[in-house]
């Protein structure tokens, strides 16, 4: 999976917008306002995910593609060798971050947005 094809993935989750929140670099896809994941354009080789705290600790058990992301919180970011991991786990493991940033948003909020 390339990154245009990540970008097109991300964008098409509800209510999904992105933006350089950091610098020009950096490409952040956020719902309601909060981050599910980063691509930092100058390592197109790399994809920046939040994961819930056991599962992140067993990707990375599973998966030498996957370690804790550096400038982030370890306990909850993973970054991924994209190149190493297939589309389907890709795809998972987007879907699995978007939901736990979902999770967390007030009830109403997230009413909204699985009705949008």
């Amino acid at each position: 999976m390339d990154i245009e094809s990540l970008r097109l993935y991300c964008l098409q989750k509800s209510a999904t917008t992105e933006e350089f929140p950091f610098d020009d670099v950096t490409l952040v896809f956020k719902v309601a306002g909060k981050m599910f994941a980063c691509l930092p354009l100058e390592k197109p080789d790399m994809l920046i995910l939040k994961c819930d705290a056991d599962y992140a600790i067993e990707l990375r058990d599973s998966y030498p593609a996957i370690e804790p992301a550096w400038h982030f919180n370890k306990k909850y970011w993973n970054q991924l060798m994209i190149s190493a991991l297939d589309d389907e786990l890709l795809r998972s493991l987007i879907d699995h971050s978007y939901d736990e940033v979902v999770k967390k948003l007030p009830r109403k909020l997230r009413t909204e947005l699985y009705l949008a």
